[in-house]
């Protein structure tokens, strides 16, 4: 992990920004590509002076959240057998999608926010949101709020940490404890609001 982390960052900061969006974007989109990782490269590069720290967060932000609208939009649009039948190479397996569809169906909007921090759920979540019929602006508002929280959370820890590319594989391997502690809190406000929604639904 140490090298690719290293060889990660020195793409990252010698392609800047455009090669941060591009690998946000397309790991939302469902390609297996470190997006994650080019968050942690890229706010170490910030930290060292390399790149602008904001221009570093707000570009993963959109990055991700236009990536998984994106795959929102392909999965509501072609469906499940399109996707299986052209995504298996990128990780868009039966399997997969099995896993997603049954987090999905378990908590709702709460697996959108949720999949920014799982492995394949990331990468799947908006073409599940899409071929399994989420209303498109709840997915949205989940999408968003993941995102600033997975962005916000990997940009702050590296921008802090990340002086060198020494420090990110202990930001890698402590991101299960910072998440433990902001997930909870984001679980109940939107159990709260999605309680509230459905109150107000039509009589």
């Amino acid at each position: 992990m140490p090298e690719f982390l290293h060889h990660l960052a020195v793409l990252v900061t010698q392609y800047g920004i455009p090669a941060l969006f591009v690998s946000v974007f397309l790991e939302s989109v469902g390609a297996p590509l470190p997006g994650e990782t080019a968050i942690l490269a890229a706010s170490a590069a910030a930290a060292a002076g390399k790149l602008n720290i904001y221009a570093v967060v707000v570009t993963a932000f959109f990055a991700a959240v236009l990536g998984d609208n994106l795959g929102y939009l392909i999965g509501r649009t072609f469906g499940r057998p399109v996707i299986l039948r052209y995504g298996a190479r990128w990780g868009a397996t039966e399997e997969n999608l099995q896993r997603v569809e049954a987090a999905a169906e378990k908590w709702g909007p709460l697996m959108v926010v949720f999949a920014r921090f799982v492995v394949v759920l990331r990468q799947l979540n908006g073409l599940v949101a899409g071929t399994t019929g989420m209303h498109w602006l709840v997915f949205a508002i989940a999408n968003a709020i993941g995102a600033a929280l997975w962005v916000g959370l990997w940009a702050t820890l590296a921008y802090k940490f990340g002086l060198s590319t020494d420090a990110l594989p202990f930001i890698w391997h402590h991101l299960a404890l910072f998440a433990g502690i902001l997930t909870p809190l984001l679980i109940i406000v939107l159990v709260v609001l999605y309680i509230r929604s459905r109150g107000r639904g039509p009589r």
